[in-house]
């Protein structure tokens, strides 16, 4: 069934208002008919199956949809919110990257700038990669939408994090331990995880140490070096399968 993003303010009653844009897209496109259904998620965690309808009225317009229940039982999210600081990468690679860790459940991502970061994004740049989290969001049939943070440098991110938290900063060269094998080694509760990677180059000595006063643990991913879109899905997939394996 087609699933479409609203928000919160759309929603008036047992109703819908859909916006140009979205009547567009099921009338149009996907050419819904009076009385064809489709799923709604707000973004916060609730789903809607609503119906296109055709009624016209002072209070109804003709881009309405009707909500026929609120369904709670499609939850595909995980225990714990997970958040990714990843160093942009060049070109447009962090569309991918924004894309996969949808699919994959990350919370949120901070884009970070730092010593060795190319890229200084534009506004559109970001609206563009909260368009494709939604879109990844509705594909992998996620009822929350991941916040996609604007680009900032590392230090303002680090000063604005939550506490307390598991806080992992992915370090390629060096011996540290396995992130796995870091999070087997900890008694997973229902405080977010935090996930740092680099940028093309690694992190630069005063970022480690940065990042350590901040309560970093330095992990490893492997004995191999990944690219900055390789190591975020490496270590989502790593999170993930930790903490859905915590719940059996």
């Amino acid at each position: 069934m087609q699933r479409i993003t609203i928000t919160p303010s759309q929603i008036h009653g047992n109703h819908i208002a859909l916006t140009a844009e979205q009547h567009h897209y099921l009338t149009r496109v996907i050419r819904l008919q009076h009385g064809a259904q489709f799923q709604a998620i707000d973004g916060t965690g609730k789903l809607y199956l609503a119906e296109i309808i055709a009624e016209i009225s002072q209070q109804i317009s003709t881009r309405t949809a009707q909500i026929i229940q609120t369904i709670t039982t499609l939850n595909r999210e995980l225990s714990q919110p997970i958040t990714l600081i990843c160093a942009l990468p060049k070109g447009n690679n962090f569309d991918d990257l924004v894309r996969a860790c949808t699919e994959l459940g990350v919370t949120t991502i901070f884009p970070a700038i730092s010593d060795r970061t190319l890229l200084n994004p534009s506004p559109q740049k970001l609206q563009r990669w909260r368009k494709i989290a939604q879109e990844a969001a509705e594909q992998s049939e996620r009822l929350v939408v991941p916040t996609i943070e604007e680009a900032q440098a590392l230090k303002a991110i680090f000063d604005q994090l939550p506490t307390p938290t598991y806080k992992y900063l992915c370090e390629a060269r060096g011996e540290h331990p396995h992130l796995l094998t870091s999070l087997q080694s900890t008694r997973l509760t229902d405080m977010s995880i935090i996930i740092a990677i680099g940028p093309e180059g690694g992190w630069t000595d005063a970022e480690i140490e940065m990042a350590i006063e901040h309560g970093f643990q330095l992990v490893s991913l492997g004995t191999r070096i990944l690219r900055t879109i390789t190591a975020p899905i490496v270590a989502l997939s790593i999170i993930t399968a930790a903490i859905e394996n915590s719940e059996l």
